[in-house]
């Protein structure tokens, strides 16, 4: 599997070795790191294969870190996000209905700024080797992050994946780790 084909597994979570011998307890605490407390509280939380490991009340699915991607990236989803990702793992445009919200509060796995499927860093793909915690927005229409900045390290939010059926805003939440 190529290195971006694991990066996109990594984000539906798929990736082959996910959180191996680690057990269901420490999978649902690792998951639920990913957003804050009252959204992590009622979510569901599935594992590499989707498999439910804690049902949840509330509209989130969270998933935990593939320790085999280089970063701490559990992740938590509401439904437009997992319609942006089943459509990036599959190469066809997502049907985005509304705004949609996405959790990364340990931060993000090494990432081209430019180029979903990008499978390492290259002079022009503005590679984000140590992604800063964050909040994800994906928009129905494109148009809304029109004017937006699309530097990564500009200090606040950015567009990722701009000129993409995929492109999303990215809203640190706290600087880069050192």
């Amino acid at each position: 599997m190529t290195r971006s084909l694991a990066l996109v597994a990594a984000l539906y979570g798929f990736a082959a070795g996910q959180l191996a011998g680690q057990g269901t307890d420490a999978l649902i605490q690792n998951a639920l790191r990913a957003a804050p407390p009252a959204v992590a509280q009622g979510a569901t939380v599935v594992d590499g294969k989707h498999n439910v490991l804690r049902r949840g009340s509330n509209a989130w699915t969270c998933m935990p870190d593939d320790p085999a991607v280089p970063g701490d990236a559990p992740m938590c989803l509401d439904a437009p996000w997992f319609e942006l990702i089943a459509a990036l793992t599959s190469k066809r445009a997502p049907r985005i209905e509304r705004v949609g919200v996405g959790y990364m509060l340990q931060g993000d796995f090494p990432v081209s700024n430019v180029d979903p499927y990008a499978p390492g860093p290259t002079p022009d793909n503005q590679w984000v080797a140590d992604g800063p915690p964050h909040v994800m927005l994906v928009f129905p229409d494109a148009k809304a992050l029109e004017g937006l900045s699309t530097d990564p390290n500009n200090g606040g939010p950015w567009v990722m994946w701009k000129g993409t059926a995929y492109a999303h805003l990215m809203i640190p939440t706290a600087p880069r780790r050192p």
